[in-house]
């Protein structure tokens, strides 16, 4: 094996809340060197000063490591997927975020250090991979292309931005947004806080989506709704299951909508049933896998609010979006 084989790259998060994140992204390095003396692998830190310098490092060093870690949260898991994971190198998650919706859908031990290193360190050694979906965003300036075929490969290109988890297009983008920006600790309630600010100030947004659907037919149609997203993955905002039947290698993703404006009663009933996987129940929600989709604007309702793709601003509509079927590589050790 080349030495850039054998050395496993780190990225920590040098701006979480309240200084936390130079701090665990050192207690991550000193694990993992300890890791890397006993089984023969090098270690390099490229945590930058800021989500775009370590971005800038992981893709400027590419040729340099075979292995990717990141430590923190969601929007540690978007830099490690759009910095490397997305050509294909090993991801390895310590989740130690406020939200950590991505580990949390597939079961690695959230804000539990110890245990997230050694579980990556065994998947190297062991040479055990998970194989997940990831979605893929491109931003266009027009509409949706002429054809279902153009839609779905309009997203192969290298202006395209990928996302494990979630892409958030309405309410759910608020909240996110909000809860970045909060005062209070990190972790759920961060969140629960940030979603009964928003949902006091409920907007009807407007979307027009053309769909590939998995039978490969199309839908087309303008929603009017308050919240819109996009989903590889069950969890969003801290452990709330907005799209609690999506699963990580269907090789499609989930569209998830209000399907009307929620009464306070409705909306209290909701809260109750977020956190597990019951959300559907209320009816309150309209669902559809697709395999592609493209969103842009309508002028039957209000101007949908800036994107939040895992956690992290991710720009405007109209966006089209795509999946690539077990795409994303994870190190997770073989199952016993």
């Amino acid at each position: 094996m080349s030495t850039a084989h054998a050395t496993v790259a780190l990225v920590g998060n040098p701006s979480a809340s309240r200084g936390s994140g130079p701090r665990i992204g050192a207690q991550v390095l000193s694990r993992l060197n300890e890791e890397g003396l006993r089984h023969d692998f090098g270690v390099l830190d490229l945590t930058g000063r800021s989500y775009e310098d370590s971005l800038a490092q992981v893709r400027a060093r590419r040729d340099d490591f075979g292995f990717l870690v990141v430590a923190g949260g969601d929007g540690m898991v978007s830099l490690g997927l759009n910095a490397a994971a997305s050509d294909g190198v090993p991801l390895g998650i310590v989740p130690m975020g406020s939200g950590n919706d991505f580990a949390r859908g597939l079961g690695m031990p959230v804000n539990r250090m110890n245990d997230a290193v050694h579980d990556i360190v065994a998947s190297i050694v062991a040479g055990s991979r998970r194989k997940v979906d990831m979605g893929v965003i491109r931003f266009v300036a027009g509409g949706a292309s002429d054809s279902d075929g153009e839609l779905l490969e309009s997203t192969r290109d290298s202006s395209a931005r990928y996302f494990a988890g979630m892409l958030s297009c309405g309410l759910d983008a608020s909240i996110n947004d909000r809860a970045n920006h909060s005062r209070l600790p990190i972790g759920p309630m961060r969140y629960f806080a940030a979603t009964l600010r928003e949902v006091i100030h409920l907007q009807q947004y407007g979307y027009h989506i053309r769909a590939v659907l998995p039978n490969g037919n199309t839908d087309e149609r303008t929603i009017v709704t308050p919240l819109l997203a996009v989903a590889n993955s069950r969890h969003v905002g801290g452990g709330i299951e907005l799209s609690p039947k999506s699963e990580f290698d269907d090789g499609l993703l989930d569209l998830v909508w209000l399907n009307r404006m929620p009464s306070p009663a409705q909306i209290v009933n909701a809260l109750s049933k977020a956190y597990n996987g019951t959300l559907f129940t209320t009816g309150l929600f309209g669902w559809q896998r697709v395999r592609a989709i493209h969103i842009e604007g309508s002028s039957q309702g209000v101007e949908p609010p800036a994107l939040m793709a895992d956690g992290e601003y991710a720009g405007h509509l109209p966006v089209t979006v795509t999946v690539r079927p077990q795409g994303l590589n994870l190190l997770v050790p073989a199952k016993a």
